[in-house]
């Protein structure tokens, strides 16, 4: 799962963002990206693509990711501006956010020089490659993928407990027919991406 940062590296470029988003098809709350940037050569093990991995995985990972990393960043896009741009702008501006986040364990801000992002393109001017099932076939962007996994779900407990009723901890807002059902019931709540609601709202 190296083979693409190391033709980056033997490019001559140092530190490699990689870059990977969860919650684009979410029904309620934030869309999420990480931008992390890993040291040359080291491969954690179990690291894949975080849909392939059980919650008690990814959140292992997560500590042995960020205790490893260069740098970590994360960027997130709310319900309100996802309504008004549309879920792909949204993403593509929580990659960008994620990557000028990027900072080290003493909160020095990291500059990348090149960018692996999956199944994207990214609107910074720095030297970019979009990876198509990247989470799959290159270590960073799959480390991203779960360190963006973990920070959202930790965000549904949080939403859960202030927004009851809609079991957000449970589904984590996608759109399960429990989750549908509670909609219907309750009516769409403040984090609800009302754009997505249309059918359901009907």
């Amino acid at each position: 799962m190296l083979e693409i940062e190391n033709n980056i590296w033997q490019l001559g470029f140092d530190n490699v963002a990689c870059i990977d988003e969860v919650g684009r098809g979410c029904l309620a709350g934030d869309v999420v990206a990480c931008a992390v940037i890993m040291p040359k050569d080291l491969i954690i093990n179990g690291v894949k693509d975080s849909k392939k991995l059980s919650e008690k995985k990814r959140e292992s990972l997560y500590s042995e990711i960020l205790s490893n990393s260069i740098a970590y960043g994360i960027g997130r896009v709310n319900s309100n501006i996802i309504d008004k741009i549309n879920i792909k702008k949204a993403t593509l501006l929580a990659m960008k956010i994620a990557v000028e986040n990027l900072q080290d364990r003493d909160g020095n801000k990291i500059y990348p020089d090149f960018l692996l992002i999956d199944a994207e393109k990214i609107d910074l001017k720095i030297p970019q490659e979009s990876i198509i099932k990247g989470d799959d076939r290159s270590h960073g962007i799959a480390c991203a993928s779960i360190v963006a996994k973990v920070f959202r779900d930790r965000l549904c407990i949080e939403w859960d407990r202030e927004f009851q009723g809609y079991n957000l901890k449970k589904h984590k807002g996608y759109g399960t027919k429990e989750h549908r059902e509670l909609i219907r019931e309750l009516g769409p709540s403040p984090i609800h991406r009302i754009t997505f609601l249309k059918n359901i709202l009907k």
